[in-house]
Parts: C-alpha cells; structure tokens; sequence
C-alpha cells in the first residue's frame, strides 16, 4: 500500500511501462517532448484514478486506459495549463469568487448618492417596499434624506454579466465592437483563393461544400472562381448574412439542414465566435475596438458605478493589484462596525484567505479585471494551484503539468515549497517537468524517453538527480552532465528600433533600444511588464524597414476540431492531390475532396470524418467514444482502399511528423514542411492530431513554423513568447539552432524568456523589473550576459 503500482502501461505511445510510484513522495516525471510523460501522468495514472473513483460511487461508462493494472490509488486532483474558461467575461474575478465576494459586500453596505436629493445614503438606512412593475417583483429602497423612491441595488446590479448590472450601451464588455469588414473580406479574391480571410484550408473546403449545396437550392448560378466584388446580392446575403437572414426566395424558404446548403453566414459567425471565445487573437483582429463611451471601460451601468464602499468603487477596486486589494480589504475590516461586520464578515474572511494564497502563489500582480484568457499557462496553473494551499485534504494525489511554467527563477524556489507542503500534508505529488531545481527537490524521478512518439514511451531512467547523471540510458542525466553553454560571441547590432518614453499599464517611462539582426532576450519578474512592452506596444509600431511583425504567442491556433497539423500546414491540400492520382483513385472517379474530411463523399458518414463520436456524460465532460462505424478511421473503406507508398489517407494521419517526412521524402513540398516543423520541436505529433489537443507551447511552435514557411527573402521582426515553455533541455537545444539560424538569415528575434538556457544564448538582454505590478515596469539591466553578470541591478544575473 506504500506504492502505486502501474503494471503494463501501453496507452499513446507507452511501451508496457512498469513502475513503482511511492506515495506521500514528491516525483518528477521528466523527458524529452513528445515521450510520453502526459500519457502515463495524465491519460493513464489519472484517467484510471477518475474511472475506479466513479464506478466506486456507481457511475458507470468511463474508459479504461491502455493498461494492464493500477494498485492503490486514491482520489486525484489534476492541476494543468489548459484553459477551461474562454468567454472574454471570464476574468481572475470571477473565476477566483473574490468579484463575487464584492458584489456581496457593495449590495451589504454600500453608499450612493441619491437620484433626486443627491445626497449619499447607506441602503441599510432606508425604508424598503416591493412592488409589482409590469408582472415581475422589483425592490425599492426610501432615501432617508429626502423620502425619494429608487431601485435597490442588489448582487446583480454589481454584475457587468447579467442585464441589470452590465452598462446597455457596450453589454458589460467596457468596449464598443464593429466588425471590420476590409480585416474579414478581400473582394477581389475568389473564395478558392482566400476571400474571406480567418477561414482556414480545412475550414474553407467543409464551406464551400456548403455554400455550392445552397446557391443549388436557391437556383443560384456557379460562382466558383470568381471574385467576390463580382458576385450577385443574392449569393453575398447568403455568404454574409448566411442562408435564415438572406430570404432569398420566400417561396423555396430554407434549406432545412447543412447538407441541405443552411449556411450560419460570415456575420453572425464571427459574433457567435467573438461573444463566446474572443480574446483569442485569430477573431478579435477582424473586429475594431473602441473604449465604451457610456462607462469609459468601467462595464457597470451608472448607479452600479457611482455605489462606493470604504470611499472607493467598485470598477476602481477591479483594477487594483491582488496585493493592493488586499491591504484594502484589511484597512475595511478595520473601520466595518458591528452591524456590517454582521453583514459582510464571512465575505471578507473569504476574500482575505483567497487573495493571501494568490499573493502566495506570486501572482499578486494580477487584477481582479485581468481576463482569464490573457493570462498565461503558468499563471492559469498558479491561480488553480492557490485553492489547494491550506487544504486539510490528505492522501489524494495530485498531478501537476509544469507547475514552475512562466516562473523567474527566484520564483521556482517558492513553487517548490508549495509542492513539500502539499506533500508533507500526507499526499501524492507528481509533476510533469523539465526544471532542474525541481528535480533537485524531488524525492524520485522518473525519465521517459529516449525519443519522442514511437521512439519514447520507455522508463530509461529512475531514482533522484544524481542516480540519473549516472545512468547510461537516461537523456536527461546526459544532458545534466554538460558543461553550462553560453553566449561568448555576441553579435553586433545592425542598427536599432528605440521605444521612448512607454507607460502603457504598469510601466514607467521606460526607453528602450533592440537590435536588430540580433537574438535579444526580454527576461523580468511575472507581471513586471516584459508582455506589455513587447506585445502591446512594438507588436504595434509600425516599421519601414521590416517586411513583417510577427508575432508568436500562446494562445490556440484554432476552436474547430477539424483543423489539425496536416490543414493548418497546408500539407493536407498535397496529400490530398497525391492521393487523388494515384491508379486506383482515377480508375474509381475520386478527386481529391473525397480524401477529405472535412467534406461529405469520402468521409465516414456517421461520424462526418471525426472519427469518434461525442457521448454525454451528465453531469461530468463529454467523453469521445471511437466511432463504430470506421472505426476512428474517419473515412470509407473504399477511400481506405486507395494507398499511397502502401499507406491509406488515414495511417498518413496516423503518423509522426517525423515518420511521415520518411515516408514522404519524395516529395520537396512536403518535405520542406515536416523538416521545419521537426526543426520547432513537433517531429513527435501526429500529422492528423487536432490543434485543439496543442499545448500553448505546441501550439505556438507550429505557428512559428507556418510563419518561416512563408519569409524566404525576407527581413522580418519575430517576436516570441516563452519558447521554451512545455521543452525538455534538448530540445531547447535544438530550438536555440532554429533562432540562431533565423538571425542569420536577416531576422530580427525578440524573444520574452524566463529559461536560463535560452537566455545564455541571447546576443542581448533586457532586464525589467525589480518584481511584478506597480513594483516593476522600469528597465534595471541591458547588455550583453557578460555585462548582466556584472550589473548589480540586475536579479537576472546571480541565475545565469
């Protein structure tokens, strides 16, 4: 019972892993990308710990996991970096409870002034009625001043998400938002050649397919191949407005269903998207943002604003500091008396013991308005890490991914304390990492490798840090007992782009120079203003002498499914065509949209090319099942029929990158396209794996790869975040070759960085900081990392 004992894993790419995990212990699992780490932490261990806790309390109909036996498991609690919550009105408020908290507090006991006499009154102090108005029962409260009649502001008058709290002119969002139509649509391109611009190859296809089946309906003529500016009303409502608003022909009516040609249309599309997931870059580029003229960016309607507590509104208060607020909510307690305490005291014990474990955690920085998806991996993992500090809970597991993720090095001494604890509590604590200090700290690490996909997915090593360094077999061991690499030759600047005198948020004044032609590293405590300065602001400049800015964030690629590698890379389109002239596929009649998926003629039709079919779950998620009729394959047997180098359409997808780059070497299109996403890092994914699986890290690396696909020739600014983010140490070996190279060809590399092992290879450093929020935002160190190591300003420097 001292052990959990997995027996036999061969889930993913696991090949019959065996291993005793001690319990009550701090384990690091660690490995190169790709070798299987998530597989056996989190498909496996914690998959087989959900499936044996719920069939214990009678729920039936969870997966088992690929392998043989799990011993002596307990509950688990599975800490990661995926975001679970998208919507923009999702922000570190809500989602910590602490906006909550306040809106309690301010319906309690706070003050406002008067519509009629003006004066402020505490609405405890008035007289209340509730009345009938129009069928629906309304609270009003008596001004003790002057008698006045008015609304009584409750708990969702404090809410920018319900009708009677959020401001009517902008909807609680704080901006005004228009589409921007000459961003969504290029009117002398046809559809085939891109028109509408946020369509990608894989989504387009599964359109057109749409849109042919609703011009057939309506007795539209043809208009494949011809540019939108030439294209009927008609065939633009239907586009633009889709096929329910466009009222074509009130006679025909509509097509009943999507086969039928019901197209959503461009429009309300983008809204639909935008209302539920903006904040994801892809979609809010084609709508123009303008702060809300009614509220000013305050979200609240005008009597939610002006209510105060303490002298202070609530809109000022989203916007303070985590640490800020805190200090604030101790100055309340002090000054409540005994009928408001009575009032609100459970709400301020809450809001006191939440926001001392955030500040904890470091992310004091953060404001309660801050919106969730703007935050990174790191500081998602952080927030959910908070509400187990204090927990009382003993002998559950817990299984963390890169808990030390977006963290200055300073701050992973902190996050290693919070993992003894966790385990000095009388729990399990196995993390997912790369981080040599926590490989330190840890009790037993376990090394998986040696490779990633079906080259990994083998237990090559086993024991603390020093028993790896001294085992043959271990990657990680090996890479340890290298000499530390650094940047002994700088290059020199061909030039330089000047920023003047930058306050955006939090920082000061600052002034700052970047070279170009070079690899500078960005580097600075969370929240000290390094994403402003870099993504914010010079991602805005405009510059003459750049072809492009690009800019290569974290945020996902894409919300459809059906978009994976193959689309995204345009490398489906060639197989596709590959497929297509092959004997076989002429001698049938197949074009190559019947190698698609995303369309209906070669596709499974039960499954329509997803190759699993969702099942609901009730009150849990929604699990996946494979789809019974082809079998996960996504297509028909007679398309399966067709084979390429003795390969199917599906077993392509099916493959690594790095499997079908061997596979494929014939090909010089598609050969130039794996070597470069082998050379980011992704050599392990599978070419049909879905984006909406990628890590922020992956995900951004495939992004990166895309974009060099296309600059030959040319001088462009790339700026990076994190890269290192979700990297073993050799595989950040081989992404620094990937920067150097891409300086080399005339780049300008701008790369925001906490690892170490990146920053020693910057040709310059810029330091800002010295900590997070209103204790940043200046610059405290540049230059070379020999001239960091010397600057005394510098907290960078005793880490490199």
């Amino acid at each position: 019972m001292n052990h959990i004992i997995i027996e036999n894993a061969y889930e993913g790419n696991l090949k019959n892993i065996s291993v005793n995990i001690p319990r009550n212990q701090l384990v690091c699992v660690t490995g190169v990308s790709g070798s299987g780490k998530s597989t056996l932490v989190m498909d496996t261990l914690y998959q087989e710990c959900q499936r044996q806790y719920l069939e214990a309390t009678g729920y039936q109909g969870i997966q088992k996991p690929g392998v043989e036996a799990i011993r002596n498991l307990s509950p688990a609690i599975q800490i990661n970096q995926h975001l679970t919550n998208k919507n923009p009105r999702s922000t570190v408020g809500t989602i910590t409870n602490i906006y909550t908290d306040l809106r309690m507090v301010y319906e309690k006991i706070s003050e406002r002034p008067c519509d009629e006499c003006g004066k402020h009154f505490a609405q405890q102090d008035g007289k209340e009625v509730t009345e009938n108005v129009h069928g629906e029962y309304k609270t009003f409260v008596h001004c003790p001043h002057c008698e006045t009649k008015q609304l009584k502001l409750t708990r969702a008058h404090f809410s920018y998400n319900t009708s009677d709290g959020a401001c009517p002119t902008c909807s609680g969002l704080g901006v005004e938002v228009a589409l921007d139509w000459n961003k969504v649509l290029d009117e002398s391109k046809t559809l085939e050649q891109g028109a509408v611009h946020f369509l990608d190859k894989g989504y387009l296809n599964y359109v057109q397919g749409i849109l042919k089946n609703s011009f057939q309906f309506y007795e539209l003529a043809d208009v494949q191949e011809v540019a939108l500016q030439d294209w009927s009303e008609q065939h633009r409502a239907i586009l633009i407005k889709g096929a329910e608003a466009a009222n074509v022909d009130p006679e025909k009516g509509m097509p009943k269903n999507v086969t039928k040609g019901r197209f959503e249309g461009i429009e309300p599309l983008l809204w639909r998207r935008f209302a539920d997931k903006a904040g994801d870059s892809d979609i809010e580029q084609y709508f123009e943002k303008t702060i809300c003229s009614a509220c000013h960016g305050e979200r609240l309607r005008e009597e939610s604003r002006q209510a105060r507590v303490n002298d202070t509104r609530l809109p000022e208060l989203a916007n303070y500091s985590l640490e800020q607020l805190a200090a604030w909510i101790i100055t309340l307690h002090e000054k409540l008396t005994d009928k408001q305490r009575a009032y609100v005291d459970h709400f301020v014990l809450d809001m006191t013991t939440k926001l001392a474990r955030l500040v904890k955690v470091g992310v004091g920085y953060l404001t309660l308005a801050r919106q969730t998806i703007t935050l990174s991996g790191g500081e998602q993992q952080k927030i959910k890490l908070s509400a187990t500090l204090d927990s009382e809970l003993t002998g559950v597991i817990y299984l963390l991914d890169e808990p030390t993720s977006g963290l200055h090095p300073k701050d992973t001494l902190g996050m290693i304390e919070i993992l003894k604890n966790m385990r000095d509590l009388g729990n399990t604590v196995i993390v997912i990492e790369h981080d040599t200090d926590v490989m330190k700290a840890a009790d037993l690490i376990l090394d998986i490798g040696p490779g990633a996909g079906t080259f990994g997915g083998e237990l090559i090593g086993q024991g603390t840090l020093a028993d790896l360094m001294q085992t043959e077999t271990s990657v990680t061991g090996n890479y340890l007992k290298k000499p530390t690499v650094v940047n002994t030759k700088p290059r020199p600047a061909n030039g330089h782009i000047t920023l003047a005198n930058v306050s955006a948020n939090n920082l000061q004044d600052v002034t700052v120079d970047f070279p170009k032609q070079c690899f500078t590293a960005v580097v600075g405590a969370s929240g000290s203003g390094k994403s402003t300065l870099i993504f914010d602001v010079l991602a805005n400049v405009t510059f003459d002498d750049f072809d492009q800015v690009i800019t290569v964030q974290q945020a996902s690629i894409s919300r459809m499914r059906r978009s994976n590698i193959a689309t995204y890379t345009d490398a489906f389109s060639v197989l596709r065509n590959l497929y297509a002239k092959e004997p076989l596929a002429k001698e049938k009649g197949y074009m190559n949209k019947h190698f698609s998926f995303n369309t209906a003629g070669g596709r499974c039709d039960h499954c329509e090319g997803l190759g699993f079919v969702p099942s609901n779950m009730m009150f849990f998620d929604n699990v996946e099942l494979v789809c019974p009729v082809c079998n996960g394959k996504r297509f028909k047997d007679e398309i399966l029929d067709v084979t390429l180098y003795e390969y199917s359409i599906s077993e392509i997808l099916d493959l690594s990158i790095t499997e079908a780059a061997d596979v494929l070497k014939a090909d010089k299109k598609l050969t130039k396209i794996f070597s470069l996403l082998i050379e980011v890092g992704l050599g392990y994914i599978k070419l049909g794996q879905s984006l909406t699986t990628l890590s922020g890290g992956e995900a951004q690396r495939l992004k990166l790869a895309k974009e060099l696909l296309s600059v030959k020739g040319q001088q462009n600014l790339f700026l990076i975040d994190e890269p290192s983010t979700g990297l073993h140490p050799v595989d950040i070996e081989n992404f620094i070759i990937l920067l150097n190279k891409m300086v080399g060809e005339g780049h300008t590399v701008i790369v925001v960085e906490h690892n170490e092992q990146i920053i020693r290879e910057a040709d310059y450093i810029i330091e800002l900081g010295p900590e997070g929020g209103d204790k940043g935002g200046t610059i405290i160190a540049v230059g070379t990392l020999e001239q960091i190591q010397q600057d005394h300003h510098s907290v960078m420097r005793v880490f490199l």
